[in-house]
């Protein structure tokens, strides 16, 4: 359709802002109608050939429960004893592509988790996009790196997801306050 032609025929500065919009999109609602709103989206124009958005999307969808996960190994002292060990299981959804891992930590605290988690999905995103990542797979997480062809620069495609995590856990970092030690070492 239209629609189709005009994103195949957008310029790369298009195509990144795209890639942030959409990346930022998986990130605000983890799961909600934002986010489904993107992954249908990106979802649709595999079947096109349009394979860009796709990578954009699931990298901004990986980012935060990745994000959060380094967060809680880097900051600790923003973090309780059980956020700690929920995130290694947050770390596992994230590789997986299950955004909804990053859920009970915006729960807790999502002023400051959100913006986090949307920061590192839209550098994750517009990452992807600028340098060209096409996605073949709907879904995978990290296990469609081993799949031949699925997506077509495997370390770049690793690195912009890389990028947007760090960017979340330092945003993180920043944004949340250290607990009182007593709550930090139950």
């Amino acid at each position: 359709g239209l629609m189709t032609e005009w994103l195949k025929g957008m310029q790369t500065g298009s195509a990144v802002l795209l890639g942030i919009v959409l990346g930022g999109m998986m990130a605000v609602d983890m799961g909600g109608p934002v986010n489904k709103a993107a992954y249908v989206f990106s979802t649709t124009l595999i079947a096109s050939g349009v394979a860009n958005p796709m990578a954009a999307a699931m990298a901004g969808g990986m980012t935060p429960p990745l994000g959060i996960a380094l967060a809680c190994w880097l900051f600790r002292s923003r973090f309780g004893a059980e956020e700690r060990e929920a995130s290694k299981a947050t770390a596992v959804l994230g590789l997986a592509f299950i955004t909804e891992g990053a859920i009970p930590f915006v729960a807790r605290d999502p002023l400051r988790v959100i913006p986090a988690c949307v920061l590192g999905a839209t550098v994750a995103g517009g990452l992807s996009m600028a340098w060209n990542i096409g996605l073949q797979a709907p879904h995978g997480g990290v296990f469609v790196l081993a799949i031949p062809n699925a997506v077509n620069h495997v370390l770049l495609y690793a690195a912009a997801i890389a990028a947007g995590t760090v960017v979340t856990a330092l945003a993180l970092g920043l944004f949340k306050k250290r607990l009182p030690a007593a709550a930090a070492a139950v």
